[in-house]
């Protein structure tokens, strides 16, 4: 982990959930909680069949919004630990997107700071999504509900102070 505390990554290549969970947490007996999403690639959206989906991005630039994205969920909640990986590249149905990781002293804030990560990440991240459907090649669009889902962070205030265990 970095000395701030926070991994960010971008990679075409699988990610091992379990060594990511340890790297956010071992070695820190400050840590009371880890809470982690992970994205998988479904087999139908929208209605229709799904055979592959394909994730570009711009490097680089990703990787900074992604900072940002992080540095914004630590302001809010005491984290000691977040990780997010996200790949790219052509992706099966069941193939692992992106891992999100908070480690705090308190379950509440690595509950709330991963559900904010994610919330996020779905608005924010410059990543384009083209799914393969049996009707050809077609580019995800943005979902009102996952507007919906980041907005509500934009009225909840960072929380002042830490809750006893």
């Amino acid at each position: 982990m970095s000395p701030s505390g926070t991994v960010i990554r971008v990679q075409e290549a699988d990610f091992d959930v379990g060594a990511e969970i340890a790297a956010v947490s071992d070695g820190q007996p400050s840590v009371g909680g880890v809470a982690a999403f992970v994205g998988l690639v479904r087999d139908i959206a929208g209605g229709a069949a799904v055979a592959a989906m394909t994730l570009e991005h711009y490097p680089g630039m990703t990787e900074k919004a992604l900072a940002a994205i992080a540095a914004e969920a630590r302001s809010r909640w005491p984290l000691d630990g977040v990780c997010i990986v996200h790949r790219f590249g052509r992706l099966l149905p069941g193939d692992r997107i992106v891992l999100v990781v908070t480690a705090s002293a308190h379950r509440d804030a690595a509950f709330d700071g991963c559900r904010f990560l994610m919330d996020w990440l779905k608005t924010k991240a410059p990543f384009w999504k083209r799914e393969e459907t049996p009707d050809g090649d077609r580019w995800v669009a943005a979902r009102s509900d996952d507007d919906r889902a980041a907005e509500r962070w934009l009225a909840t205030p960072a929380p002042l102070s830490e809750k006893a265990p």
